[in-house]
């Protein structure tokens, strides 16, 4: 590997003070960032007033370039050195493509490959990958550096590459250990095994790893109870790489800090912010920024930063951060906000319903919250929709009209979407 785990915080520290001078150097040579650093004394960058002056760079600044433009003002690597091309991992807006050199690729590979020390996953044995194959780099690359540590693969993809029934057929036929993929993409799995008799709970999976959205301490009891299996969290982004991972006492994600700058800040002033306190994550590539050379990015995570967790494994050198779970996704119903993510984890803490999904709609006089749910096999309906339409009005304030779906209907539907749409506004 290019970069051996470091076994100090001072060796950290000054692995980031040479690479940091690299990256603004790098972005120097970016026609995007011209006019922008020339005042940058690149002799102080440890110094926070100096290394402030740099812009932050905030996604909407990209979003208004075409592709042909973010290729010209951007990117600062020869063809001849691009080894492959990530997509950019927003949902709105048009995708762009970042380009990875053969060298940025090295370091991509070994953030990846950290993930599996960190999280304590088996070194043997075959992974099950369901995150999405394509120029989407997370499930190749996973795959990829499986192999090269001498993990076997299940190549699976998605639902959309390998449709779900299939991946629950390979699950129980080729017995892997270790599974990868989205959470709600496990729960996903999940339901669908039940409708077709099939307990993951009994299957050979051993130890799960996740990323690519927010992973709630309710989203990890269902599948943890569901799949009978540890779930580990994990975060990466394409403008950087994979960047953290927990360790086994799961009480937050250590960040590859010799890797990756980061910094939480304030998101209205962007000052440094407190230990424990909500801020949003800011992010310097040191060495996968051969061709893309992203400063100060705000990828627009609200976390908390904590300089100790609770493991004493060698991943311990690397301080943690918490996702705060915070969004902006909410109906108004009848003049009551109900988040979204607040109704899911209240929804997958209940034992008695296997998958669910929620509509908001007008029937002509008032506002509805519609529920359809699946109830788990063996508990009694009626019982399970009286104590959900009670718990519903006495949590949201809102009385609910439930409808109970056959066993599978709400995985059939969701089957090709990369991420379960379980929350839509029909008013």
């Amino acid at each position: 590997m290019p970069l051996s785990l470091p076994t100090s915080r001072q060796q950290i520290e000054k692995l980031q003070s040479e690479r940091k001078r690299i990256a603004v150097e790098r972005a120097r040579r970016a026609p995007f960032f011209a006019g922008q650093l020339d005042h940058i004394n690149l002799d102080r960058l440890d110094d926070w007033d100096e290394w402030s002056k740099i812009p932050i760079l905030e996604k909407e600044s990209l979003r208004n370039l075409t592709p042909d433009e973010f290729s010209a003002q951007f990117c600062i690597a020869p063809r001849d050195q691009i080894a492959e091309l990530w997509r950019s991992g927003g949902s709105t807006g048009v995708p762009l493509f970042y380009p990875r050199t053969f060298e940025d690729m090295e370091y991509a590979k070994l953030s990846f490959a950290r993930v599996f020390g960190c999280t304590g996953a088996p070194r043997a044995g075959i992974a099950h990958i369901s995150f999405p194959l394509g120029i989407h780099p997370v499930g190749h690359v996973f795959a990829r550096v499986a192999q090269e540590m001498g993990i076997g693969v299940n190549w699976a993809g998605s639902g959309t590459s390998t449709p779900s029934a299939a991946q629950v057929q390979l699950i129980d036929y080729l017995k892997p250990n270790l599974w990868l993929g989205m959470g709600s993409f496990a729960i996903h799995l999940a339901n669908l095994a039940e409708a077709h008799g099939i307990e993951l709970s009994n299957s050979s999976v051993e130890h799960m790893i996740s990323a690519a959205e927010p992973l709630s301490d309710a989203k990890r009891e269902k599948i943890e109870r569901s799949w009978g299996a540890q779930m580990y969290d994990g975060l990466g982004m394409t403008e950087a790489g994979f960047m953290a991972a927990e360790s086994p006492a799961r009480d937050g994600l250590h960040l590859w800090t010799d890797m990756y700058y980061i910094e939480v800040l304030d998101p209205d002033t962007f000052e440094p912010v407190p230990e424990g306190e909500v801020g949003t994550l800011i992010t310097t590539p040191l060495w996968t920024n051969n061709a893309t050379p992203f400063l100060r990015w705000s990828s627009g995570d609200l976390v908390t930063y904590h300089a100790e967790g609770g493991h004493d494994g060698p991943f311990s050198v690397f301080p943690m951060i918490r996702h705060s779970h915070r969004t902006t996704g909410f109906f108004k119903v009848r003049g009551v906000n109900i988040g979204h993510p607040e109704f899911e984890d209240f929804m997958f803490r209940n034992p008695s319903i296997n998958d669910f999904k929620c509509t908001a709609v007008f029937d002509g006089t008032l506002d509805q919250l519609q529920v359809f749910v699946e109830v788990r096999r063996g508990a009694d309906a009626d019982s399970a929709v009286a104590s959900l339409v009670a718990e519903i009005k006495q949590t949201f304030e809102v009385t609910p009209v439930i409808e109970v779906l056959e066993t599978g209907a709400l995985a059939r539907e969701f089957e090709g979407a990369i991420k379960a749409p379980r929350f839509i506004d029909a008013r």
